[in-house]
């Protein structure tokens, strides 16, 4: 079941102020709308971080779908939403069609640690899993193993303050900040040679 939520929004590009549909109770915890746009103020300034026009995304973890929404808002020209929960992913695939961006889309259920497949290879990565269960590395490392992060690509994790992040092999933490009780990773997957 979904229902609409006065407190997440698109914050930036074409969709701004448009509401977005959350699922009804506790199981997602949609990123604030003060930590998204923190966020994408700093992806949209940073010399490494990849370009939004055209890029491909991975939002794993998706939950409302806020954070791919906000980069198709923003010129990105496809993203994939991962997650388990099947009102997150009915949540996503209602934000999609009133963005009219269903076709700029693949919406899966997917445990992003063993995600399918990549149909394409992402340059921007989003990852917000629950907090406290260690999930933020494996799912980088599935993620990667299974194709949806292209060399080079950056990949914004929110963890929990408390939550270590151990960096799987060829990433390397390029920044870090906090939000209250979050901390977002900005990690870089290496280029071969």
């Amino acid at each position: 079941m979904v229902g609409r939520s006065a407190r997440v929004r698109i914050v930036g590009g074409r969709h701004r102020g448009r509401g977005l549909v959350a699922p009804s109770g506790r199981d997602t915890r949609p990123t604030t709308d003060r930590t998204r746009q923190a966020i994408f103020n700093i992806l949209a300034h940073a010399e490494w971080a990849p370009e939004f026009e055209g890029a491909a995304v991975v939002d794993a973890f998706c939950g409302t779908g806020a954070l791919g929404l906000e980069a198709l808002s923003r010129g990105a020209s496809w993203c994939g939403f991962l997650d388990l929960g099947r009102p997150a992913l009915d949540a996503v695939r209602a934000n999609l069609a009133a963005l009219n961006e269903t076709d700029n889309a693949a919406v899966l259920r997917a445990d992003a640690t063993k995600p399918p497949p990549a149909p394409r290879p992402c340059t921007l990565a989003f990852l917000d899993p629950p907090y406290g269960q260690d999930l933020a590395p494996r799912a980088l490392g599935g993620l990667m193993k299974a194709g949806w992060l292209a060399d080079g690509a950056l990949a914004v994790v929110e963890v929990a303050d408390r939550d270590p992040l151990p960096l799987p092999a060829g990433m390397t933490l390029v920044d870090e900040r906090r939000y209250g009780d979050t901390r977002v990773a900005f990690l870089t997957v290496a280029r071969p040679g």
